[in-house]
C-alpha cells in the first residue's frame, strides 16, 4: 500500500488503513510505504521511509522542494529497497503525487525487471491529479469550476495560478503534469479504481488512462456504524466536515442567514470559522467524532452537503444515509450517484444560494417527506469494506 501520509490525515488514508486491515485478516501479508512522521501508524519491515516534506516550513530543504515535487530520487530509491525486501505481488497506489511523486514507478518497473516478476500495478483515484494539476478542476481565485486542462493542455494551471493562487507553484504543477504526460509514466498502470462514475469520466478523457478505469464505490464499515440510539430525530438540520470556500460553507451561511427560524448545526472546523461563529442561527460544536458525531448525524432532520468542487465519493453522504438521515447534495460531482433525489434526499445546483435556501425551507417544512426519506435511506446498502476488500482481490488484483 503506497500513500504519501501514513497517518490519520483524511479519506484516502481511512481507505489505506481499513483495507489493508481486511487483507491481513484473509491472510494477506501488507506493507506500507510513504513518508516518515512522528504520527506514522502503519509502515515496513525495512522502517524505509521518505524524509517528511512540510510545505510550510522554512530553511535549505524548501529550497530542494520544486525539484523534489517533480521526479524524486529518494522516493524511487527507497521504494526500490522495500519491494526488493518485501518483493509484491501487487503495489496498491493511493495518492503519491508531488510528496512521493509517480517516480515510483519505475522504482516498481525496475524491481519487475530485477526479480523476473511481474508486480501489478492498481491506483485509487482519490482525487482528479492526473488530469488536473491542482486536483480540484477548481480555479482558487475564482471558484470556477474548471476543465481547461482536461485533454492535455496543462499550461492553463499556470494560467490561471491554479495551485495555492501561487503563479511559481502553479508552473512546478505544469511541467510536473507534462513531464509525465510527456513520458506517458501513467501507463505503467494496471488498473484505476475510481469510486465514482464521474470521476472515471474525468480520467477517460487522457485515452492513456481511459482502458484502464474501472467504478467501485466506496465502502461503508457498516459494523463500526450500527446505527446508535437515536432519541428525538428533527429539530435541527446539520452540516458537518471542514469550514471552507470548496465545501460551499460560505453559500451555506448565507442561506442560514435567510432561514432565521431554522436551527442548524455545525460540526467541524478550517478556515470560515469565524464566519461561522457570526451567524445567529447556527450553532458551531467543532469538531466532532465518534459516538458524538453518530448521534449528532442520527438526530438530524436532515443533512446538508453544499461543496463547490467536484467531490469524489463523499464519505459524509455515505454516514448520513448509513443512519437514515436524509441528504440535500449539491448536483457536482460524485455525490449526485449517492443522493436518489425524490427519495432518499434532494439535489440543488451547487453554489446558488437561493436555491439552497429553497430546498431546505421546503424539506424543514415538510416532516413527513423526511421521514420518507429516512426510511428509504435505511434501505441503501453499501459494501461493507469485507465486501470491497473481496472485490478487489477477485476482480483487480488478480
Amino acid at each position: 500500500m503506497v500513500n504519501k501520509f501514513l497517518y490519520p490525515n483524511g479519506g484516502s488514508e481511512t481507505y489505506i488503513f481499513k483495507l489493508g486491515e481486511q487483507l491481513q485478516k484473509k491472510g494477506h501479508e501488507v506493507q506500507y510505504f510513504g513518508m516518515e512522521h512522528a504520527g506514522r501508524i502503519v509502515g515496513n519491515r525495512l522502517e524505509c521511509y521518505t524524509t517528511d516534506m512540510d510545505f510550510h516550513g522554512g530553511g535549505l530543504q524548501r529550497l530542494l522542494y520544486p525539484f523534489r515535487i517533480i521526479y524524486s530520487g529518494e522516493a524511487k530509491r527507497k521504494m526500490r529497497r522495500v519491494l526488493e525486501d518485501f518483493r509484491p505481488d501487487v503495489v496498491h497506489l493511493n495518492n503519491i503525487n508531488f510528496q512521493l511523486t509517480p517516480s515510483i514507478l519505475y522504482a516498481i518497473r525496475d524491481c519487475g525487471k530485477k526479480t523476473g516478476k511481474k508486480i501489478k500495478i492498481v491506483y485509487t483515484a482519490h482525487d482528479y491529479q492526473w488530469v488536473c494539476p491542482n486536483h480540484m478542476m477548481r480555479v482558487p481565485a475564482t471558484g470556477e469550476i474548471c476543465f481547461a486542462c482536461r485533454g492535455g493542455d496543462f499550461s492553463q494551471c499556470s494560467r490561471k495560478r491554479c495551485i495555492h493562487n501561487s503563479r511559481i507553484k502553479s508552473i512546478l504543477g505544469t511541467i510536473e503534469a507534462k513531464y509525465y504526460a510527456l513520458r506517458r509514466t501513467y501507463g505503467m498502470v494496471d488498473v484505476i479504481v475510481c469510486p465514482s462514475e464521474f470521476m472515471k469520466k474525468q480520467l477517460d478523457s487522457d485515452p492513456l488512462l481511459a482502458d484502464r478505469t474501472m467504478v467501485m464505490h466506496n465502502f461503508m464499515d457498516t459494523e463500526r456504524m450500527e446505527a446508535p440510539g437515536r432519541g428525538s430525530r428533527g429539530d435541527y438540520v446539520l452540516y458537518f466536515g471542514r469550514f471552507s470556500e470548496e465545501k460551499g460553507t460560505r453559500t451555506l451561511l448565507e442561506a442560514c442567514r435567510a432561514l432565521q427560524e431554522i436551527p442548524f448545526v455545525f460540526a467541524g472546523t478550517g478556515p470560515l470559522t469565524e464566519e461561522v461563529d457570526r451567524v445567529p442561527n447556527v450553532k458551531n460544536l467543532g469538531f466532532v467524532t465518534g459516538e458524538a458525531l453518530r448521534d449528532l448525524i442520527a438526530g438530524a432532520r436532515f443533512s446538508v452537503y453544499p461543496s463547490e468542487w467536484y467531490e469524489n465519493c463523499p464519505f459524509s453522504v455515505m454516514e448520513s444515509q448509513t443512519y437514515g438521515t436524509p441528504v440535500l447534495a449539491s448536483d457536482l460531482g460524485g455525490a449526485p450517484e449517492l443522493v436518489e433525489a425524490g427519495r432518499t434526499g434532494e439535489l440543488f445546483r451547487g453554489g446558488d444560494v437561493q436555491d439552497l435556501t429553497e430546498h431546505i425551507r421546503e424539506l424543514w417544512e415538510d416532516e413527513t417527506l423526511c421521514e420518507e426519506y429516512s426510511r428509504n435511506c435505511k434501505n441503501i446498502n453499501f459494501d461493507t469494506v469485507a465486501e470491497y476488500c473481496a472485490k478487489i482481490v477477485k476482480n483487480i488484483y488478480r
